[in-house]
Formats: structure tokens, sequence, C-alpha cells
């Protein structure tokens, strides 16, 4: 989809279209995965902190301030309901009581337990660069640090990832 079409959903979807709004989230539906993932590391976690964003962004669609940035927008409050919930289950249940779901899809086995093994300051920030596409300004923006510690946890997470691999 061309950032023009984009750009008129998010206007119409801004003006209460609810197919609109559909149409976008269905577009951007991977890449919150991603990045609900990359955080939780629970498929329905995921799944259920992604259906909180879709509906608190319906909601808040006003205020929205800039319509170029609804991607990043919606990143942000997908980020943030994420830590919500780990904070919660945190409260909840201890490590040990945490199962992992049986059910894996084959393809992302692998690069789930890589990312798995990195710590989460460094998971998020390789996700929202390499899967996502953000630029390192942009990844700095939505985590509220500074752009150099974005570099050097990109950094240090390669070289973690480097080490698993070997």
């Amino acid at each position: 989809m061309q950032e023009k079409e984009l750009l008129q959903l998010i206007r119409k979807a801004r003006s209460k279209d609810p197919d609109a709004f559909s149409s976008l989230i269905y577009f951007y539906m991977k890449d919150l995965y991603r990045v609900a993932i990359s955080i939780i590391m629970n498929d329905e976690d995921a799944a259920d902190a992604i259906q909180d964003t879709i509906l608190g962004c319906w909601e808040k669609l006003y205020t929205l301030k800039q319509e170029k940035y609804f991607k990043t927008w919606l990143t942000r409050i997908l980020i943030n309901h994420c830590y919500d919930m780990r904070k919660k289950q945190q409260r909840m249940t201890t490590m040990e009581d945490y199962e992992e779901p049986v059910a894996e899809d084959q393809y992302n086995v692998e690069l789930k337990e890589a990312l798995g093994q990195l710590d989460e300051k460094y998971r998020i920030v390789m996700v929202l660069y390499y899967s996502e596409g953000y630029q390192t300004g942009e990844i700095a923006e939505l985590l509220e640090i500074p752009r150099s510690t974005v570099q050097t946890r990109l950094q240090r997470g390669r070289e973690k990832l480097e080490a698993y691999y070997r």
C-alpha cells in the first residue's frame, strides 16, 4: 500500500470510519505481532496485548497528532500495553509457574529461541530495527531512551546473537 493511500485511510479512520480503521490494522498486524511477541514471548498474551491496543487506538484515535506517525503511535501504545501486561503477570506468577504453549510455529521456533536468549532491552531494539524497519532515532523516541543507547543495544544484541549461533 502506498503512503498516500495509508494517509487517506488514516484520515477516514479519524472520522470514525470502522472499515478504514480495520484496513489499517490489517495492514499493520504482522508488525504489531512481531513487536508484541518480542516483549511478551507468549502467543496468547501477545494476541491479548494487540487486541487491547486495537481497542484503545480506536477509542483514542482523536489523540493522534500527525497522521504520518500513525504506525509509530500505534507501536508505542502496543509497547506500553505489553509492558503493563508483563508487570501484572510478574505480580501474579513466578517464572517457574510459567509454561510455554506446546503448539509452536516451526518457522519461528529458532528465531524465538535466539531472541529469547537476549535480554529484553536488546530484543525489543533488535525487533524494532530489523523486523519493523525503524531507524535508530525513531526507536529512541519510541522507547524514550537516547539514540546512542539504541545503537549500543543493537551492537550488543548482534554480538549476543552471533555468539548464540556459533
